[in-house]
């Protein structure tokens, strides 16, 4: 069916279709890989899935038996943020591996599971 000014909305309809089942592959395939960042040279390791969800915090014994709770405190959390950032980023590149530039670049546009 041509719509004037919208081309072959059936066509259209399909591609559409077509790519939210690659989406939906993917957020699935997204759930069984992680990434795993660290801060204070590695005494702490978090690991977190495709979708943003921390699976596991790893501290070294050393920096919990120090004196200092604020130092492992902010270790924790620059380790958190950085493995939720890493996360963002494998999510992102295996979503635009998936849709191959059907989705349109428009600023502020935010897809769920992106």
């Amino acid at each position: 069916m041509n719509i004037p000014g919208f081309g072959d909305m059936q066509g259209m309809l399909q591609k559409m279709q077509e790519m939210q089942q690659k989406i939906a592959r993917v957020q699935q395939e997204l759930e069984q890989q992680t990434v795993t960042a660290e801060s204070g040279g590695g005494m702490v390791k978090v690991t977190a899935d495709g979708r943003q969800k921390i699976l596991q915090i790893k501290i070294e014994r050393d920096v919990m038996n120090a004196e200092d709770g604020d130092m492992l405190e902010d270790l924790i959390v620059a380790a958190v943020n950085k493995a939720i950032s890493d996360s963002q980023a494998l999510s992102q590149a295996e979503m635009a591996k998936a849709t191959s530039g059907l989705l349109p670049n428009i600023p502020g546009l935010k897809l769920p599971g992106f």
